[in-house]
């Protein structure tokens, strides 16, 4: 009677045991094909733009008490660099040596500014033919919509500005639009400012003068 009952304990025990580790043994088909975890990760595309020369366009204002002044420079070269369609990074430059002077007064008249702006009263481009600008940041507001803030560079100053621009991808193909106001005296040009030289009267010529560009870039 106890062989008996010691037998039938033991083969309890047995089945139980079997039954506890066949719950716990995960199936084949679970056991062959784990579960993976995946990470996303976004995909950046990123595009380098050169500036085209000849379908960028430049042009220039500076006032004084008595009127003002406008014209052209050319832009010599430049590059951009965009990440999914937004602007990263660009630089370009200026080529003084190109400057016009669009007033038609009359040729004579036209050609005494150019040569003015030429000198050392001005841009001294005989010593610093060229200007850069080079973006620091670009920040997207809204749209085609940026706020930029680079380094400009004249006459071998360079100064810290900022503006807002409009910039637009297209394929291949950039268009950015912005006016930069430029205070000349921080890069010593100081001819007829007021807070250089005293009793000017009407032949003030104001600080500030603007740079409208706009700027055309091919993908490479």
């Amino acid at each position: 009677m106890t062989t008996k009952l010691t037998i039938a304990t033991y083969s309890a025990a047995i089945i139980s045991i079997a039954t506890l580790t066949t719950a716990f043994t995960p199936n084949k088909s679970t056991a062959s094909h784990p579960i993976k975890t995946t990470t996303a990760h976004k995909h950046y595309k990123a595009q380098n733009f050169k500036v085209d020369n000849q379908g960028s366009k430049l042009t220039w204002q500076a006032k004084k008490a008595t009127g003002d002044h406008n014209g052209e420079v050319k832009i010599s070269n430049g590059q951009f660099t965009s990440e999914n369609n937004v602007l990263k990074s660009g630089t370009f430059d200026i080529d003084l040596n190109t400057i016009t002077d669009a007033d038609l007064i009359d040729q004579a008249s036209n050609d005494k500014l150019v040569s003015t702006l030429k000198s050392e009263t001005f841009f001294s481009t005989d010593k610093f033919p060229k200007a850069n600008f080079a973006i620091v940041s670009a920040t997207k507001t809204s749209g085609n919509q940026y706020d930029i803030k680079g380094k400009l560079t004249i006459k071998g100053i360079t100064n810290d500005v900022s503006f807002p621009a409009t910039l637009a991808i297209s394929g291949k193909k950039l268009n950015a639009t912005a006016k930069i106001t430029v205070d000349r005296t921080k890069y010593d040009i100081k001819f007829r400012s007021k807070n250089f030289f005293e009793n000017l009267g009407d032949k003030v010529i104001y600080d500030d003068f603007d740079l409208n560009v706009n700027l055309v870039a091919n993908a490479q």
